[in-house]
Formats: structure tokens, C-alpha cells, sequence
């Protein structure tokens, strides 16, 4: 469904919000204004209204999405591969060097840095036969074992003002039941 389509909600991200334990819910207005499906200004642009450290847990939060379904191939294959500057920046700055450190060796695997345009990365990916062997493993058991999820929260704790948000936001509309 084309954005245009998108409705206006209000939102707002409190002190009860930043009490709870879901990073998500605290970078919902990120979520659903950061656009990485074009290019690199329009991505730059839709994150004004956002403060870095909003922007940089989005980042992570869409990073670790990515690898936990379909892994490093799909993260830097997606149009969400244009964010791996701020997730590397991120995962370091909520103290999370084991995670960076992936990060950062699928970075470089590439033979210079990943392109921020989703087509260069592929062609990049396809001309350096580029495989994340091993990498998808070490992070899902580093996960497991120590929750990004803590983390983040630990780090938006840190800094409750820099999350808080009262505004409208654009969603998609609810889906109802199938018509029969």
C-alpha cells in the first residue's frame, strides 16, 4: 500500500513508555517516518525530526530484524541495508561491542563499503561473491545469551529526554477481517 494511504495517529512517547521494556514502542514514531526505500537524501531527510540516539536504536532494532529472518544476506539485500552506518554506530554506542564487532566483519566483506543505494550493495554482493558465513550463527547465539533488548532499553533509560515524542505519525490502516 502506497504511503499516501497512510493515516495520521497521534503518538506519544512518555515517561510510562520508556518505563516499559520494548525498544520498539519507543522508536515507533522512527519507525513509521524513517524512509529507506529511496535514496540516501530522502533517508537523511525523514530523520530530522528524530534525535540521534532515536535514529541510532531504530537502526539496530532493524538491523537485528533483519538478521533474525533471513539474516546478513538479507539485511544488506533490502532496502534497510542503507541504515548499517547507524546500526554499526548504535551497537556501539548502547556498549554492545560483541554485536559491533559482527557488524563490522560484514562490512568487511565487502571489498570497499557497502553502498547506501540498495542496487549498488546487490551488485556489490553479486560481483564479490560477498557470503556472511558464520556471522547470522554468532549473532543469534549472542542474542540468546545476552538480550539487545536490556540493552537498549538500558541505553534509552540512560536518556529519557532524547525519546520522548508527542506527535502524528503516519501508519498504514488497520486490516480488518477478509470480506467474504
Amino acid at each position: 500500500m502506497s504511503r499516501d494511504r497512510w493515516l495520521p495517529v497521534q503518538v506519544e512517547v512518555n515517561a510510562a513508555v520508556i518505563a516499559g521494556d520494548d525498544p520498539y514502542e519507543v522508536v515507533d514514531p522512527v519507525w513509521w517516518n524513517a524512509n529507506f526505500y529511496d535514496d540516501l537524501a530522502r533517508y537523511e531527510d525523514s530523520l530530522k525530526p528524530f534525535s540521534k540516539p532515536q535514529r541510532l536504536v531504530w537502526a539496530v532494532l532493524w538491523y537485528a530484524s533483519e538478521v533474525h529472518n533471513g539474516g546478513h544476506d538479507q539485511f544488506f539485500s533490502n532496502s534497510t541495508g542503507m541504515v548499517w552506518p547507524d546500526a554499526l554506530e548504535g551497537l556501539a554506542a548502547i556498549g554492545r561491542a560483541d554485536l559491533e564487532k559482527i557488524l563490522r566483519a560484514a562490512v568487511e566483506r565487502f571489498p570497499e563499503l557497502p553502498s547506501r543505494d540498495r542496487d549498488e550493495r546487490e551488485d556489490q554482493i553479486a560481483a564479490g561473491d560477498i557470503r556472511f558465513d558464520g556471522l547470522d550463527e554468532e549473532l543469534w547465539g549472542i542474542c540468546r545469551a545476552h538480550s539487545l533488548s536490556d540493552s537498549l532499553m538500558a541505553y534509552i533509560r540512560a536518556q529519557p529526554e532524547a525519546f520522548y515524542f508527542s506527535g502524528v505519525v503516519h501508519r498504514p490502516p488497520p486490516r480488518g477481517p477478509k470480506k467474504q
